[in-house]
Formats: structure tokens, C-alpha cells, sequence
């Protein structure tokens, strides 16, 4: 009997125990993406799944106000607003002192502060062959640091390493907390192109080092979150960063924005992130993401690279609004035009579809005006979308929701009559066109093995067959499409690219021949547009600069590298115990302003 009550006062012992030990229950933020990441290694990315990731673990100088519509900038890790010279080729950038990386073993015990020189190492990174960024074109386009691109070039030419010791004219660190740019050209929004943290937040040069090729595992910046487990293609778990700096929540919603006042009312001052972790699962297929939110599996479902599936957004919310049965769970929606567009490109050094001659450029066009973009729309995008005219995206400058071309046409007896006129005929009899030559004509089109991509193929080949070509198709994972667009290496291929800032000349790029493999998948060039992008880039925005937007989106109508066909509508949902979310329109670091209520999420 004593030794049956000893043993009980020990299990109640160890209970109590317990029970003083036991810590608070975690707040864990789960969701979802639709298409596996590529890296966690920001130099090395570009599409939108990974840097849904990556500024949540990196900062860059300036970010975007959360609640600020329209958009306002400010500072992160800058100290203040650039010093700018008055011809706008020379910014000074101070950095707040105090501010430190994550643990890692790469720092061998020792706490990390950033300095100025990060940020060159940053820059220094893209620019190094080695890293074959698909950044690259693009910054050195869109910013143009004086002597980087000549450094890369002597790496290149001499087939030796990037030399990183050696001085750069226009990137310097003038003391420990302060950066100065010396650019080529004036770059009135410098500011805009700075300020994303998913691609140039700060870097360690002893953490790229200490990893070397496995640097894509191992992301280690100075954000809210650091990387806790990653199985690729299938879990990424962020966990909140143990000694991340005294961040607070603050932000600046206009005086007639009720829900932004409201969410600024309930968390200012509150210390960031409000939750503890992010997990985040790689879920390719619209149904088994659909119902993992349905079954409470997941938190939220929305954003760029989650958003509620097509297939089930008329029933989740019919005519726009938030179905009943949903409402009556306490379900929120939110929805709006992205700054986004969905196309069609062609490699413009194909032997069938690329090209600059006339039969070339018809053939294009006829593909473009076969294309049934209101169908497409109606259903394959099930009505969540809006044609698209042009390449420039809905929020941002140059986007003029009034223009129109035959990027916007659907004829399809007249691209009959341009292939007719210019030898794409049926020699044989076999009720399929051939090339102008005799040779067969055959459109080879990329795609994704998941049930959505197959049903936007089937529209698309079926408005081809219409007009008498026949297609065939190439299958892989999106991300080893990627890897083969950038190496020019498939024929037509069907993606969605979105605004990253307020500028609309980002969009452009994907017409810049100085960015072939990153931005420029189709590999155009053309002379007259490449001039046009460039003094687009050197003067400041006004009516000057809107002409040329009008310019450039006559020349991309007329060559057809891109057949653009919509911008999305999206449809963002969250269970009620999501605290705080807002859609970002040109950033996707959010995770560490919301907050999950514990009273009401499920045990």
C-alpha cells in the first residue's frame, strides 16, 4: 500500500512539475504554396514562390508601408531617406547601427552586426558569374552601379573569379554605416528598385562563404524569421527569430481607409512578429490545397503564389461575394486586380516561332489573335481576371487602363488569312498547316504535369487547331521549366509575371536585350526599344515618360514576343482566427504583421 501511494505521489509530482514547466501554446501561421521553391538563396531567384520566402529572413534598406494606400516607402535597415544629388546619379545611404544577422555557426559564436559593406557584397554577388543570377540584367538595367558590370566583364573575359576585393567606383562603403552609390545613369527611382527584401536584403560574406554551394539551404539575414527545417518540394517551417531586434508594429493608413485605421489601432506598438512560426507547405494541385483550407489544415489561402483556386472560387465566393456556408464559420475574403499579367512567350531564337521577318512575325500574330482570351478568362480563370492590351501591370505606372491593341483581339479569320498570305498552308491535304518552306508545322508549348495547367493547354491548343496548327506539348515541374526558359531551351511557354514596385518599366524588362536568361525569357531584341527602355530609366515620370510607355507597347504588339492575355482577379481567404492580414500589392512579406488568435483557432 505505501509503495502504491509513493508511486502515486510521484506521477503527481511529475505532473505539477510539468505543469510549472509547460510553456504558452505556439502561434503557428499555416498555409500553403502552389509551386515548389527554387532556392532560398536571393541572388539565385526570381520567381515568385521562393521570394515569398526569402524577406522573411532578409531586410533590405527600405520596405513598403503594410497599411500606406497608395504605396509609401520607408526605411528598414536604412538610417533615413537617401541623400540624392540633384542629377539623381549619386545616393548616400546611411545604415541604423545596432541592427545584427541571425545565430549561425558561420559566425563561430560571435554576435554579427551588419555594416555598409553587406550591401556591396549584396551587389558584388549578383554581379559574379559564378551565381548566374537571373537578377542580374535587371539590376544593372534598372540601377547601373558605375564600374560593377566592367568588373564582371574582366571576370568573364580573363576566366578567372570574381574579384571581390577589387574597388568599385560606384559602390562603396564610406564608413562602417554608410553606402554610397555612383550610378551611370540617373536613377530618379533608385528608391523603388532597393527596396525589396526578397531579393537584396542584407548578406554575410562569411555565411556564402562558410556554405558554399549549399548556400541555398542555409539563408541567414537579419528578419523576423529564420529557416528552421526545409524538405524540399514539400515543408518550409520558419521560426520566429530568437533575437530579432525591438521592432514594433506602425504604419501609416490613409485618413479614409476604416480597415487599415482599425488594424493600426488594434497592433501599434506591438513588438514583431506576433507569431511564432510559418509552415508552409508545397501543395501543387487545386483541390488538396482547396480542401486543406476547408478542413482547417491550413490558415489562410491567398496571395500571389496561394491564392484561392480558380476551380473553386465561383462556388467559395459566387457573384463576389463570400458564400453563406463559409460566412457562417467566420471565413474573410478579400479580393482585387493584381499588378500582375499571365502570357504567352516565344523564343525569339526558335527556328519556328522566333524570328524578326515578316512570315515569322505573322505567324505570332495569328497564334495571338487565335488566342479566345475571354474564353480563357471565362474558363479556364473561371471569370477571375481582366484582358490585358499591353505588357505594363494593373497599380503601376504606364498601365492605361483605356489603350488598346491587337494584343486584346480575338480574330481568328484573320490570323487564318495572315498565314494564308504569308505560306503557312496545307500542301498535303492533311488538314494542317506547314511552314512556308513545306516543312511541318508543329508548336511545341512547356507545361506543368497539376490539373490547372492541363486545362489552360487544352483552351490554348484547341483556339490552334481552329486556325489549322497543330500542337504538342513538353511536361515538367515549374521549376525545371524555369531552368530551361532561362537557358533558352523551350519553344513557347505560358507563365505570370508581377510588379515588384510601383514603376512600371519593371515590366518591361522582359523586352530589355541586355536580359536575356533572367527577365527576357523570349530573348527579344530590338534596337528601338532598347533605346526607349533606356531613357525611360533616366528621366522622372510625367508626360515624357508616358509617351514612351505608349511607344514601347506599340513595338511589343507589333512583334508578338509576348502574347499577354489577362491580369487576375484574386480571391484571398483566411480563418477567423487570422489576425491582421492585408494583401501587399508589389511586396510578400507579411507574415510578421499578423497575428493568430489562440481563443479561437481549434485545438
Amino acid at each position: 500500500m505505501m509503495q502504491r501511494l509513493a508511486g502515486a505521489l510521484l506521477v503527481l509530482a511529475c505532473l505539477g512539475a510539468g505543469a510549472q514547466d509547460e510553456s504558452p501554446p505556439k502561434k503557428v501561421l499555416k498555409l500553403a504554396l502552389r509551386v515548389a521553391e527554387t532556392s532560398f538563396d536571393p541572388v539565385k531567384v526570381n520567381d515568385i514562390y521562393s521570394r515569398t520566402i526569402t524577406p522573411h529572413i532578409f531586410e533590405a534598406l527600405y520596405q513598403y508601408d503594410h497599411l500606406a494606400r497608395p504605396v509609401k516607402i520607408k526605411p528598414l535597415l536604412a538610417d533615413g531617406m537617401p541623400q540624392v544629388s540633384a542629377d539623381f546619379r549619386t545616393w548616400t545611404i546611411k545604415l541604423r547601427p545596432g541592427i545584427y544577422f541571425a545565430d549561425d555557426p558561420a559566425f563561430k559564436g560571435q554576435r554579427r552586426e551588419v555594416v555598409a559593406q553587406d550591401f556591396v557584397y549584396v551587389f558584388q554577388r549578383y554581379a559574379d558569374p559564378a551565381n548566374r543570377s537571373p537578377n542580374w540584367g535587371y539590376f544593372d538595367a534598372q540601377i547601373g552601379v558605375a564600374g560593377l558590370a566592367e568588373l564582371r566583364k574582366a571576370a568573364l573575359d580573363a576566366k578567372k573569379p570574381f574579384d571581390y576585393n577589387a574597388p568599385i567606383e560606384g559602390l562603396k562603403a564610406l564608413d562602417r554605416y554608410t553606402i554610397q552609390f555612383k550610378l551611370r545613369e540617373p536613377r530618379p527611382r533608385l528608391v523603388e528598385a532597393i527596396a525589396g527584401s526578397d531579393l537584396l536584403g542584407a548578406q554575410a560574406r562569411e555565411v556564402v562563404e562558410f556554405y558554399g554551394d549549399k548556400i541555398d539551404a542555409h539563408p541567414v539575414g537579419t528578419g523576423p524569421f529564420r529557416l528552421k527545417q526545409w524538405r524540399r518540394s514539400s515543408l518550409i517551417v520558419l521560426e520566429k527569430s530568437p533575437h530579432y531586434r525591438g521592432e514594433v508594429y506602425d504604419a501609416e493608413p490613409a485618413a479614409d481607409d476604416a480597415d487599415g485605421l482599425a488594424l493600426l489601432a488594434r497592433f501599434k506598438g506591438r513588438k514583431l512578429p506576433m507569431i511564432d512560426e510559418v509552415q508552409v507547405s508545397i501543395i501543387e494541385e487545386q483541390q488538396p490545397r482547396w480542401l486543406a483550407f476547408l478542413n482547417e489544415e491550413t490558415d489562410f489561402i491567398g496571395g500571389q503564389a496561394n491564392d484561392v483556386p480558380v476551380e473553386f472560387v465561383n462556388q467559395a465566393a459566387p457573384n463576389g461575394k463570400l458564400a453563406p456556408n463559409l460566412a457562417k464559420r467566420g471565413i474573410r475574403m478579400g479580393r482585387q486586380i493584381n499588378a500582375d499579367a499571365f502570357y504567352v512567350y516565344f523564343n525569339m531564337e526558335d527556328p519556328v516561332v522566333g524570328g524578326y521577318t515578316p512570315d515569322k512575325v505573322a505567324l505570332r500574330r495569328a497564334i495571338g489573335l487565335a488566342t479566345d482570351v475571354d474564353k480563357l478568362i471565362r474558363i479556364g480563370y473561371r471569370g477571375q481576371g481582366v484582358p490585358a492590351q499591353a505588357p505594363t501591370n494593373p497599380h503601376t505606372t504606364g498601365y492605361d487602363p483605356k489603350f488598346k491593341s491587337e494584343m486584346g483581339d480575338h480574330d481568328p479569320a484573320r490570323a487564318k488569312a495572315l498565314l494564308d498570305l504569308f505560306g503557312y498552308v496545307d500542301r498535303d491535304g492533311d488538314g494542317w498547316r506547314e511552314q512556308p518552306d513545306g516543312s511541318p508545322l508543329l508548336i511545341d508549348r512547356a507545361s506543368q504535369p497539376e490539373q490547372s495547367a492541363r486545362e489552360l493547354l487544352a483552351l490554348w491548343s484547341r483556339d490552334l487547331q481552329a486556325i489549322g496548327i497543330r500542337t504538342k506539348t513538353s511536361v515538367a515541374k515549374w521549376p525545371e521549366q524555369l531552368k530551361s526558359a532561362r537557358a533558352g531551351k523551350l519553344q513557347v511557354w505560358a507563365l505570370g509575371g508581377s510588379s515588384a514596385q510601383p514603376d512600371g518599366q519593371t515590366a518591361l524588362a522582359r523586352y530589355d536585350s541586355t536580359q536575356f536568361g533572367g527577365q527576357n525569357l523570349a530573348r527579344f531584341k530590338n534596337a528601338e526599344l532598347d533605346a526607349l527602355y533606356q531613357r525611360m530609366s533616366v528621366i522622372p515620370d510625367g508626360p515624357e515618360r508616358e509617351e514612351l510607355f505608349r511607344k514601347v507597347k506599340l513595338i511589343a504588339a507589333a512583334y508578338v514576343p509576348y502574347k499577354f492575355n489577362l491580369h487576375r482577379i484574386s480571391t484571398d481567404m483566411w480563418h477567423p482566427w487570422v489576425i491582421g492580414y492585408r494583401r501587399p500589392l508589389f511586396w510578400q512579406e507579411w507574415w510578421h504583421m499578423a497575428d493568430i488568435d489562440l481563443e479561437r483557432k481549434p485545438k
